[in-house]
């Protein structure tokens, strides 16, 4: 079965999936047996976290990236490396710091000498960001400026230098980490730019049961212990699968529902218009259903439901609300306002 999906995946790319809807059915069939071997490989190293690994591998499936937002400790940059180890796809990683430039993502050209003929020209030298996942490290740590040299690897998955635009491989999705709490000498990232992440994951602490047994099971070195799992080809695989699920009408609709109650219009409910400036854009529509086709393909189903997309709205909806000063005021969260949503509008 490895083989076969290996050969199903020619090249790789945004356009139409390669594999026809029969072999698109079985792959399916083939990812949900996968992804209980993804979350043991995982298990192995780090404890617990296992709606993460499924928001993660969501997002992989959705061509889309992710925002981890969680206290320093709490293993976001070891769960983002494991995770990528077991899957097979290259990774990378970079320390976002206040004097980072865009160069230092991209890479730049670079001027150099034949040694024989003394000609002299300039040859690219990639920088990080040509990887499959790349870890964006405390993303808020680097000013607006070396931020968007993100923003189009995220959105048309080129990188433009000098002139010229570079495509990068695919796979590709980008994790960056966050730290909630300490604001001092950051930089918040532009709206524009939290649009462009799918998800954003929120990292909690572990429970007493589960930081006894990482206590216990302490290791220096744990990525020591992983090894692949799965292969770049089956990934691919995969994610043109995904492509197929189809999303009935339905659906559709009550994303596109969630999604408009979010905006603080005349028709929207008194609690948002008090609680928000301003909502998600049609983009938070198409991602729930985005990521409602890679849901319903990791549990085995050929079809998006309604409750894939009540199931991920907190993570699509969340950073795409902007509050307005009377929820600060009272205390209200984004996942509260998403929450009240959810009870409120019905499939």
């Amino acid at each position: 079965m490895q083989t076969e999906i290996q050969n199903q995946v020619k090249a790789p790319g945004d356009g139409p999936p390669p594999l026809p809807e029969e072999q698109a059915a079985r792959v399916i069939e083939h990812l949900a047996g996968c992804v209980p071997r993804l979350k043991d490989a995982v298990a192995r190293v780090v404890v617990g976290k296992t709606d993460l690994v499924e928001g993660i591998l969501y997002a992989l499936l959705s061509r889309g990236h992710c925002l981890l937002v969680g206290y320093p400790g709490l293993a976001k940059t070891l769960l983002v490396h494991v995770v990528s180890k077991v899957l097979g796809l290259p990774f990378g990683r970079i320390q976002f710091t206040p004097d980072l430039m865009p160069a230092d993502i991209t890479g730049s050209d670079i001027l150099e000498e034949d040694p024989e003929s003394g000609a002299r020209r300039f040859r690219f030298m990639s920088g990080p960001i040509f990887t499959s996942v790349l870890l964006a490290d405390e993303i808020n740590r680097t000013p607006p400026k070396t931020q968007s040299a993100l923003l189009e690897a995220m959105q048309e998955k080129t990188v433009s230098v000098g002139g010229r635009s570079y495509r990068l491989e695919e796979p590709f999705m980008v994790l960056a980490t966050q730290n909630p709490i300490e604001q001092e000498g950051t930089y918040p990232l532009p709206e524009a730019q939290l649009d462009r992440f799918l998800f954003e994951l929120k990292v909690g602490y572990p429970t007493q049961t589960e930081e006894v047994e990482l206590v216990t099971r302490h290791a220096h070195n744990p990525l020591e212990r992983v090894e692949p799992v799965f292969t770049v080809g089956e990934v691919q695989a995969w994610r043109n699968a995904v492509s197929w699920i189809p999303a009935a009408p339905n659906v559709v609709e009550y994303a596109v529902r969630l999604v408009r109650a979010t905006r603080p219009d005349a028709s929207a409910s008194p609690e948002v218009q008090r609680w928000v400036r301003c909502g998600a854009s049609p983009r938070a529509s198409q991602n729930l259903i985005l990521a409602g086709r890679a849901r319903a393909a990791c549990e085995g189903r050929f079809n998006v439901a309604c409750e894939d997309v009540a199931a991920l709205a907190p993570w699509v909806l969340g950073h795409r609300i902007l509050k307005s000063f009377q929820a600060d005021a009272e205390g209200v969260t984004t996942d509260q306002i998403v929450a009240k949503l959810l009870r409120e509008i019905r499939p």
